[in-house]
Protein backbone atom coordinates (compact mmCIF):
# COMPACT_ATOMS: atom_id res chain seq x y z
CA UNK A 1 0.00 0.00 0.00
CA UNK A 2 1.37 3.41 -0.67
CA UNK A 3 1.13 6.21 2.10
CA UNK A 4 -0.39 9.35 1.66
CA UNK A 5 -3.66 8.12 0.41
CA UNK A 6 -6.61 10.15 2.69
CA UNK A 7 -9.36 7.43 2.24
CA UNK A 8 -7.35 4.38 3.18
CA UNK A 9 -6.01 6.25 6.25
CA UNK A 10 -9.46 7.09 6.89
CA UNK A 11 -10.78 3.76 6.56
CA UNK A 12 -7.94 1.88 8.53
CA UNK A 13 -8.30 4.71 11.56
CA UNK A 14 -12.00 3.89 11.61
CA UNK A 15 -10.98 -0.26 12.24
CA UNK A 16 -8.96 0.74 14.79
CA UNK A 17 -10.79 0.60 18.21
CA UNK A 18 -9.01 -0.03 20.78
CA UNK A 19 -11.50 -1.38 23.59
CA UNK A 20 -9.67 -2.98 26.63
CA UNK A 21 -11.63 -5.06 28.58
CA UNK A 22 -9.25 -6.44 31.65
CA UNK A 23 -5.73 -6.16 32.86
CA UNK A 24 -3.43 -7.07 30.19
CA UNK A 25 -0.38 -9.71 30.81
CA UNK A 26 2.23 -10.86 28.92
CA UNK A 27 5.09 -13.79 28.95
CA UNK A 28 8.52 -14.01 27.81
CA UNK A 29 9.66 -17.47 25.44
CA UNK A 30 13.00 -17.71 24.97
CA UNK A 31 13.99 -20.47 21.68
CA UNK A 32 17.59 -20.73 21.83
CA UNK A 33 19.49 -17.68 21.03
CA UNK A 34 16.25 -16.28 19.98
CA UNK A 35 13.94 -14.91 22.67
CA UNK A 36 10.15 -14.10 22.04
CA UNK A 37 8.77 -11.00 23.59
CA UNK A 38 6.26 -7.89 23.58
CA UNK A 39 8.28 -4.48 24.52
CA UNK A 40 5.08 -2.82 25.01
CA UNK A 41 4.66 1.20 25.73
CA UNK A 42 4.44 3.64 28.88
CA UNK A 43 2.44 6.16 29.35
CA UNK A 44 3.34 9.37 30.39
CA UNK A 45 3.16 12.98 30.87
CA UNK A 46 3.40 14.66 27.57
CA UNK A 47 5.38 17.49 28.41
CA UNK A 48 8.12 15.04 28.63
CA UNK A 49 11.32 16.41 26.58
CA UNK A 50 11.25 14.79 22.63
CA UNK A 51 13.51 11.56 22.31
CA UNK A 52 15.42 11.26 19.61
CA UNK A 53 13.36 9.19 16.97
CA UNK A 54 14.90 7.01 14.34
CA UNK A 55 13.13 6.67 11.33
CA UNK A 56 12.81 3.54 8.65
CA UNK A 57 11.84 3.76 5.11
CA UNK A 58 11.25 1.17 2.62
CA UNK A 59 13.34 0.93 -0.76
CA UNK A 60 13.83 -1.61 -3.43
CA UNK A 61 17.36 -3.43 -2.78
CA UNK A 62 19.99 -2.38 -5.48
CA UNK A 63 21.54 -5.49 -5.18
CA UNK A 64 20.15 -8.73 -4.11
CA UNK A 65 22.90 -9.94 -1.78
CA UNK A 66 22.50 -6.92 0.72
CA UNK A 67 19.94 -8.35 2.37
CA UNK A 68 21.78 -11.71 3.35
CA UNK A 69 22.18 -12.32 6.97
CA UNK A 70 26.03 -11.93 7.08
CA UNK A 71 25.30 -8.21 6.23
CA UNK A 72 23.35 -7.54 9.06
CA UNK A 73 20.52 -6.21 7.55
CA UNK A 74 17.21 -3.70 8.29
CA UNK A 75 14.32 -5.54 6.10
CA UNK A 76 10.77 -5.85 5.18
CA UNK A 77 9.03 -8.40 3.28
CA UNK A 78 10.33 -11.88 1.88
CA UNK A 79 12.55 -14.50 4.00
CA UNK A 80 13.67 -13.64 7.22
CA UNK A 81 17.83 -13.20 7.28
CA UNK A 82 18.33 -14.79 10.76
CA UNK A 83 21.39 -14.08 13.00
CA UNK A 84 22.02 -16.77 14.12
CA UNK A 85 21.40 -19.13 11.51
CA UNK A 86 21.83 -22.45 13.30
CA UNK A 87 19.52 -21.73 16.51
CA UNK A 88 16.22 -21.13 15.04
CA UNK A 89 12.66 -20.93 17.01
CA UNK A 90 10.59 -23.93 16.40
CA UNK A 91 7.95 -26.06 17.81
CA UNK A 92 4.88 -23.93 18.69
CA UNK A 93 6.65 -20.45 18.79
CA UNK A 94 6.51 -20.33 15.13
CA UNK A 95 2.86 -20.73 14.84
CA UNK A 96 -0.39 -18.45 15.47
CA UNK A 97 -1.66 -18.87 18.96
CA UNK A 98 -5.22 -18.45 17.55
CA UNK A 99 -5.39 -20.88 14.07
CA UNK A 100 -2.22 -23.24 14.59
CA UNK A 101 -0.85 -21.68 10.91
CA UNK A 102 3.16 -20.87 10.81
CA UNK A 103 3.37 -16.90 11.51
CA UNK A 104 4.68 -15.15 8.04
CA UNK A 105 7.31 -12.81 8.44
CA UNK A 106 7.18 -8.88 8.63
CA UNK A 107 10.14 -6.73 8.95
CA UNK A 108 13.17 -7.24 11.01
CA UNK A 109 15.70 -4.30 12.76
CA UNK A 110 19.43 -4.52 13.36
CA UNK A 111 19.49 -3.02 16.01
CA UNK A 112 23.10 -3.57 18.27
CA UNK A 113 23.33 -2.42 21.88
CA UNK A 114 27.18 -2.26 20.89
CA UNK A 115 27.98 -1.20 24.96
CA UNK A 116 27.63 -4.79 26.22
CA UNK A 117 29.80 -7.54 24.44
CA UNK A 118 26.57 -9.83 24.41
CA UNK A 119 24.37 -7.72 22.23
CA UNK A 120 27.58 -6.61 19.63
CA UNK A 121 25.22 -8.14 17.02
CA UNK A 122 21.10 -7.73 18.01
CA UNK A 123 18.56 -8.38 15.74
CA UNK A 124 14.25 -7.90 16.51
CA UNK A 125 12.09 -10.29 14.16
CA UNK A 126 8.42 -9.14 13.81
CA UNK A 127 6.12 -12.00 12.85
CA UNK A 128 2.48 -12.25 12.65
CA UNK A 129 -0.34 -14.10 11.01
CA UNK A 130 -2.22 -13.29 7.55
CA UNK A 131 -5.62 -13.95 9.04
CA UNK A 132 -7.20 -10.62 10.20
CA UNK A 133 -9.86 -12.89 12.23
CA UNK A 134 -6.99 -13.59 14.34
CA UNK A 135 -5.31 -10.19 14.74
CA UNK A 136 -8.64 -9.17 16.03
CA UNK A 137 -8.83 -11.75 18.61
CA UNK A 138 -5.88 -11.39 19.48
CA UNK A 139 -6.10 -7.67 20.35
CA UNK A 140 -9.19 -8.31 22.32
CA UNK A 141 -6.94 -10.76 24.18
CA UNK A 142 -4.77 -8.53 25.09
CA UNK A 143 -7.38 -6.78 27.51
CA UNK A 144 -7.74 -9.98 29.43
CA UNK A 145 -6.19 -11.35 32.04
CA UNK A 146 -4.83 -14.27 29.89
CA UNK A 147 -3.87 -18.20 31.69
CA UNK A 148 -0.57 -19.11 32.35
CA UNK A 149 0.19 -18.78 28.66
CA UNK A 150 -0.88 -16.22 26.83
CA UNK A 151 -2.23 -16.47 23.03
CA UNK A 152 -0.75 -14.07 20.21
CA UNK A 153 -1.42 -13.69 16.47
CA UNK A 154 1.84 -11.33 16.85
CA UNK A 155 5.41 -11.93 18.15
CA UNK A 156 9.03 -10.49 18.37
CA UNK A 157 12.09 -12.57 18.48
CA UNK A 158 14.86 -11.33 19.22
CA UNK A 159 18.72 -12.74 19.07
CA UNK A 160 21.82 -11.40 19.78
CA UNK A 161 25.33 -12.51 19.34
CA UNK A 162 28.85 -11.23 20.45
CA UNK A 163 31.48 -9.91 18.66
CA UNK A 164 33.08 -13.02 18.69
CA UNK A 165 30.66 -15.53 17.10
CA UNK A 166 31.01 -18.81 15.02
CA UNK A 167 28.83 -17.55 12.60
CA UNK A 168 30.88 -13.75 11.16
CA UNK A 169 34.25 -12.21 11.19
CA UNK A 170 34.92 -9.88 13.96
CA UNK A 171 35.70 -7.36 11.28
CA UNK A 172 32.79 -5.07 9.62
CA UNK A 173 31.80 -6.42 6.38
CA UNK A 174 33.00 -4.77 3.36
CA UNK A 175 29.41 -4.49 0.97
CA UNK A 176 30.40 -4.77 -1.68
CA UNK A 177 29.30 -8.62 -2.72
CA UNK A 178 32.38 -10.32 -1.37
CA UNK A 179 31.75 -10.62 1.61
CA UNK A 180 30.84 -14.18 2.91
CA UNK A 181 30.05 -16.06 6.15
CA UNK A 182 32.06 -17.89 8.12
CA UNK A 183 29.93 -21.08 7.97
CA UNK A 184 26.12 -22.50 6.88
CA UNK A 185 22.89 -22.32 8.56
CA UNK A 186 20.45 -24.92 8.90
CA UNK A 187 18.08 -26.04 6.08
CA UNK A 188 15.13 -23.80 5.79
CA UNK A 189 11.65 -24.86 4.48
CA UNK A 190 11.51 -24.88 0.97
CA UNK A 191 7.82 -23.55 0.73
CA UNK A 192 8.09 -20.63 3.07
CA UNK A 193 11.40 -20.03 3.72
CA UNK A 194 11.04 -18.55 6.83
CA UNK A 195 11.15 -21.53 9.57
CA UNK A 196 13.66 -24.26 10.35
CA UNK A 197 13.27 -27.09 7.42
CA UNK A 198 13.61 -30.42 9.92
CA UNK A 199 11.46 -32.56 7.35
CA UNK A 200 12.56 -33.86 4.48
CA UNK A 201 10.99 -34.89 1.26
CA UNK A 202 11.37 -39.01 1.47
CA UNK A 203 12.19 -38.95 -2.42
CA UNK A 204 14.35 -36.99 -3.48
CA UNK A 205 15.78 -35.58 0.17
CA UNK A 206 16.37 -32.51 -0.97
CA UNK A 207 13.29 -30.50 -0.38
CA UNK A 208 13.42 -29.74 3.30
CA UNK A 209 9.66 -28.28 5.13
CA UNK A 210 9.07 -26.90 8.34
CA UNK A 211 5.73 -28.99 8.52
CA UNK A 212 3.54 -31.28 6.78
CA UNK A 213 1.14 -28.90 5.45
CA UNK A 214 4.01 -26.81 3.82
CA UNK A 215 5.38 -30.12 2.07
CA UNK A 216 1.81 -31.47 0.83
CA UNK A 217 1.78 -27.64 -1.03
CA UNK A 218 4.81 -27.80 -2.18
CA UNK A 219 4.44 -31.19 -3.31
CA UNK A 220 0.92 -30.06 -5.34
CA UNK A 221 2.02 -26.66 -6.77
CA UNK A 222 5.39 -27.90 -8.22
CA UNK A 223 7.82 -30.34 -6.44
CA UNK A 224 6.28 -33.43 -7.72
CA UNK A 225 7.78 -33.36 -11.19
CA UNK A 226 11.17 -31.16 -9.48
CA UNK A 227 11.22 -34.66 -7.29
CA UNK A 228 11.29 -36.87 -10.37
CA UNK A 229 13.93 -33.97 -12.09
CA UNK A 230 15.89 -34.35 -8.91
CA UNK A 231 15.89 -38.31 -8.71
CA UNK A 232 17.69 -38.92 -12.11
CA UNK A 233 20.14 -36.03 -11.39
CA UNK A 234 23.36 -36.63 -9.12
CA UNK A 235 23.29 -38.27 -5.51
CA UNK A 236 20.83 -36.57 -2.78
CA UNK A 237 22.78 -35.43 0.02
CA UNK A 238 21.06 -35.21 3.77
CA UNK A 239 22.55 -32.53 5.04
CA UNK A 240 20.92 -30.22 7.47
CA UNK A 241 23.15 -27.35 6.37
CA UNK A 242 22.92 -24.67 3.64
CA UNK A 243 24.59 -21.50 2.23
CA UNK A 244 23.53 -18.11 3.62
CA UNK A 245 20.79 -16.98 0.66
CA UNK A 246 20.59 -20.62 -1.61
CA UNK A 247 17.30 -21.79 0.06
CA UNK A 248 14.85 -21.84 -2.93
CA UNK A 249 11.33 -20.73 -2.01
CA UNK A 250 8.81 -21.73 -3.76
CA UNK A 251 5.29 -20.13 -2.13
CA UNK A 252 4.25 -16.96 -3.49
CA UNK A 253 2.78 -15.70 -0.90
CA UNK A 254 5.53 -13.91 0.55
CA UNK A 255 5.38 -10.36 1.16
CA UNK A 256 7.28 -8.32 -1.00
CA UNK A 257 10.82 -8.04 0.09
CA UNK A 258 12.21 -4.49 0.27
CA UNK A 259 15.30 -2.88 2.07
CA UNK A 260 15.12 -0.54 5.47
CA UNK A 261 16.62 2.71 5.50
CA UNK A 262 16.85 4.65 8.82
CA UNK A 263 17.05 8.31 8.94
CA UNK A 264 17.20 10.42 12.23
CA UNK A 265 12.78 12.60 12.58
CA UNK A 266 15.38 15.63 13.34
CA UNK A 267 16.41 15.90 9.86
CA UNK A 268 12.67 16.11 9.10
CA UNK A 269 11.88 19.21 11.37
CA UNK A 270 13.71 21.67 9.57
CA UNK A 271 12.16 20.38 6.73
CA UNK A 272 8.70 20.85 7.87
CA UNK A 273 9.69 23.93 9.46
CA UNK A 274 10.62 25.74 5.88
CA UNK A 275 7.42 24.19 4.79
CA UNK A 276 4.85 25.57 7.46
CA UNK A 277 6.49 29.02 6.97
CA UNK A 278 3.69 31.35 8.02
CA UNK A 279 1.43 29.29 9.14
CA UNK A 280 0.40 28.40 13.62
CA UNK A 281 -1.51 25.40 12.18
CA UNK A 282 -0.26 22.07 13.65
CA UNK A 283 -0.47 19.80 10.92
CA UNK A 284 -0.27 22.29 8.09
CA UNK A 285 1.45 19.68 5.49
CA UNK A 286 -0.55 17.40 5.14
CA UNK A 287 -3.73 19.55 3.67
CA UNK A 288 -6.36 17.55 6.27
CA UNK A 289 -9.68 17.77 4.12
CA UNK A 290 -13.05 18.17 5.71
CA UNK A 291 -13.77 14.31 6.07
CA UNK A 292 -10.42 14.08 7.84
CA UNK A 293 -11.40 16.81 9.90
CA UNK A 294 -15.03 15.21 10.39
CA UNK A 295 -13.72 11.95 11.35
CA UNK A 296 -11.75 13.72 14.43
CA UNK A 297 -14.18 15.68 15.51
CA UNK A 298 -15.83 12.15 16.15
CA UNK A 299 -13.07 11.11 18.67
CA UNK A 300 -14.55 11.97 22.18
CA UNK A 301 -12.26 14.38 24.63
CA UNK A 302 -9.72 16.99 24.01
CA UNK A 303 -7.19 14.47 24.80
CA UNK A 304 -7.87 11.85 21.59
CA UNK A 305 -7.97 15.16 19.47
CA UNK A 306 -4.50 16.04 20.88
CA UNK A 307 -2.98 12.72 20.40
CA UNK A 308 -4.40 12.54 17.25
CA UNK A 309 -3.02 15.82 16.18
CA UNK A 310 0.23 15.09 17.25
CA UNK A 311 0.43 11.30 15.74
CA UNK A 312 -0.85 13.47 12.21
CA UNK A 313 1.99 16.07 12.94
CA UNK A 314 4.99 12.75 13.42
CA UNK A 315 3.79 10.95 10.10
CA UNK A 316 3.63 14.33 7.97
CA UNK A 317 6.95 15.09 9.13
CA UNK A 318 7.71 11.96 6.58
CA UNK A 319 4.51 10.03 5.47
CA UNK A 320 6.56 6.93 4.37
CA UNK A 321 7.75 6.15 7.39
CA UNK A 322 7.18 2.66 8.29
CA UNK A 323 9.23 1.99 11.28
CA UNK A 324 9.88 4.31 14.73
CA UNK A 325 12.68 3.16 16.45
CA UNK A 326 13.67 5.18 19.89
CA UNK A 327 15.66 3.04 23.01
CA UNK A 328 15.73 6.31 24.65
CA UNK A 329 14.74 6.04 28.20
CA UNK A 330 11.83 7.11 29.01
CA UNK A 331 10.47 6.73 25.47
CA UNK A 332 7.49 6.05 24.41
CA UNK A 333 5.25 4.82 21.65
CA UNK A 334 2.86 7.45 19.03
CA UNK A 335 -0.45 6.91 20.09
CA UNK A 336 -3.14 8.22 17.35
CA UNK A 337 -5.76 8.29 20.29
CA UNK A 338 -4.81 9.10 23.98
CA UNK A 339 -8.34 6.43 24.96
CA UNK A 340 -6.85 2.46 25.19
CA UNK A 341 -3.01 3.28 25.86
CA UNK A 342 -1.44 1.25 28.04
CA UNK A 343 -0.56 2.15 31.65
CA UNK A 344 2.27 1.01 33.37
CA UNK A 345 0.32 -1.30 35.09
CA UNK A 346 -0.79 -2.76 32.05
CA UNK A 347 3.07 -4.04 30.84
CA UNK A 348 4.29 -7.15 33.00
CA UNK A 349 7.67 -7.33 34.07
CA UNK A 350 10.05 -8.80 32.50
CA UNK A 351 9.70 -12.94 33.01
CA UNK A 352 13.65 -13.01 33.23
CA UNK A 353 15.08 -10.56 35.87
CA UNK A 354 11.66 -9.21 36.99
CA UNK A 355 12.57 -5.50 35.89
CA UNK A 356 9.95 -3.35 33.76
CA UNK A 357 9.87 -3.52 30.39
CA UNK A 358 10.46 -0.55 28.01
CA UNK A 359 9.41 0.79 24.99
CA UNK A 360 12.23 0.17 21.27
CA UNK A 361 9.93 0.35 18.54
CA UNK A 362 6.67 0.88 16.52
CA UNK A 363 5.77 -0.46 12.99
CA UNK A 364 3.29 2.28 10.96
CA UNK A 365 -0.12 0.61 9.43
CA UNK A 366 0.78 1.41 5.46
CA UNK A 367 3.24 -0.93 4.86
CA UNK A 368 3.37 -1.98 1.10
Amino acid sequence: MESGANGDSIEKLQGLQITPLDDDDEEEREMVAYEYEDDDEDDGEDEEEQKPVTLGFLEKPKNRWSLLRHLFPSKAGGPPAWLDPINLPTGRSCLCDMCGEPLQFVLQVYAPIIEKESTFHRTLFLFMCPSMACLRRDQHEQWKRPPEKASRSVKVFRCQLPRSNPYYSSEPPKCNGTDKPSGPGVSLCNWCGTWKGDKVCSSCRRAHYCQQKHQVTHWRSGHKVECQQLNLSSPSSDSNLADAGTTSVASNSLWPEYEMINEDESEYDTEMSEVNGQTNALVSKTGVDDTMKSLLDSFEGDSDRRSWATFQEHLAKAPEQVLRYCRSAGAKALWPTSSGQLSKADIPKCSYCGGPRCFEFQVQFHLP
